[in-house]
């Protein structure tokens, strides 16, 4: 287990979650806590998942340096992105920890992870950590919660000096529909509205692209067939066919195309896409 100087504030229960002294309660209505069994099932095969994780990374390879040895995802839920770093990165981070409100997420996350990984129930808008994380990653997270700046102003004061604060959102007011309002999301974002919260917040930001732009079609094809708004018993089932995997073959053929995105989505900058990524610098 890591030593935790700095975690004055966090206490290892019998469970083996760091809690702070504050009790934190998640706000179902920002993100439904039965949600995490769904995302438990999708985030290492879903063709969305598979995508994202290879975009992340590919960025992390651009900008991750040899100072940056903590990383923790906040909002990380069931631990997809931590397993997927810990697999995958070619990086030698001295500590990888995953932060999120619900104790039901970092319950599930333990099934996923190592033991070694620390794990954080975490209040957003109040983290009590001072420069003490490197990297903190913050993953189709804040477009769940009504204080978007809030959460990127206690993200700076987390970081330490040149520490990392990589964000993805949903992209696009355009892209609207019926799955955002079942899946909470209050906003849709643009460069532009990365480039207003990096200024608010005091950030410098150092890359920004959309990304998921050769899926585009078929997802705008997908919404445009749809009303925006559907009936309660039509909504439940288009949504329950949305959030599975498909077939495999479907799957590994959608898997192909977005994975396709990295890194020439790091290259060259796509126009649009259903989802934009920050790196944003203290």
């Amino acid at each position: 287990m890591t030593q935790q100087p700095f975690n004055f504030c966090y206490t290892l229960d019998n469970f083996g979650i760091y809690r702070p002294s504050i009790p934190v309660t998640h706000k179902n209505e920002e993100y439904q806590e039965s949600g995490f069994k769904t995302l438990l099932k999708m985030q290492s095969n879903h063709f969305w998942y598979v995508g994202r994780h290879k975009f992340l990374l590919t960025c992390l390879k651009k900008h991750l340096k040899e100072s940056h040895k903590s990383v923790i995802d906040l909002g990380g839920g069931v631990g997809g992105w931590v397993r997927y770093l810990i697999d995958k990165s070619p990086f030698k981070i001295k500590e990888i920890a995953l932060g999120d409100s619900s104790e039901i997420a970092l319950m599930g996350a333990k099934n996923v992870l190592p033991k070694e990984i620390d794990l954080y129930q975490v209040d957003l808008m109040a983290t009590h950590w001072k420069e003490r994380w490197d990297v903190i990653f913050l993953l189709d997270v804040v477009e769940h919660c009504p204080d978007d700046l809030s959460i990127f102003n206690q993200a700076y004061e987390s970081l330490k000096p040149g520490g990392l604060l990589i964000v993805s959102t949903p992209a696009l007011m355009y892209f609207w529909s019926y799955n955002d309002e079942y899946a909470k999301h209050l906003r849709r974002y643009s460069i532009s509205d990365y480039e207003k919260l990096a200024t608010l917040a005091k950030f410098k930001l150092i890359d920004a692209r959309y990304f998921m732009f050769f899926l585009s079609p078929l997802y705008w094809l997908s919404r445009k067939t749809k009303p925006k708004k559907l009936p309660k018993e039509k909504l439940e089932n288009a949504i329950q066919k949305e959030h599975k995997i498909p077939n495999p073959f479907i799957n590994f053929l959608l898997s192909k195309t977005f994975s396709a995105e990295s890194p020439i989505g790091h290259h060259i900058r796509f126009p649009w896409g259903t989802s934009v990524l920050g790196v944003f610098e203290k």
